[in-house]
């Protein structure tokens, strides 16, 4: 059975900061530019393809595609699919117990 998503959320880069700001006492703009920070250096490290491994919570990594044959499936006819890079997310042991159920009371204290 597919899970319905429509009653969830989604967290945003504003929601990032607001929860900065609740939580550390930053002012808002001290906190926006905190999160804008972290983000841009994040960026700044994939774009050069290196890994960025976030401890507890996972490790994005930046993997080269090669150049392939593929099908349009509109038409069937065959086309090349360019090179590229794509980006993947393997989350930590600690992130996947947690969703499961596992560590989730530990968590909710903090």
């Amino acid at each position: 059975m597919i899970k319905d998503n429509t009653d969830k959320s989604t967290m945003t880069k504003a929601d990032i900061v607001e929860k900065v700001y609740e939580k550390i006492g930053f002012s808002k703009k001290e906190a926006s530019e905190l999160v804008e920070m972290v983000f841009k250096e994040l960026k700044e490290v994939l774009y050069k393809g290196d890994k960025v491994k976030i401890s507890g919570f996972g490790n994005f990594i930046v993997r080269e595609k090669k150049s392939r044959i593929g099908r349009n499936p509109q038409t069937g006819d065959q086309i090349t699919i360019t090179a590229r890079r794509v980006l993947t997310f393997r989350p930590s042991q600690v992130l996947k117990a947690m969703l499961n159920g596992e560590e989730y009371a530990h968590l909710k204290d903090d």
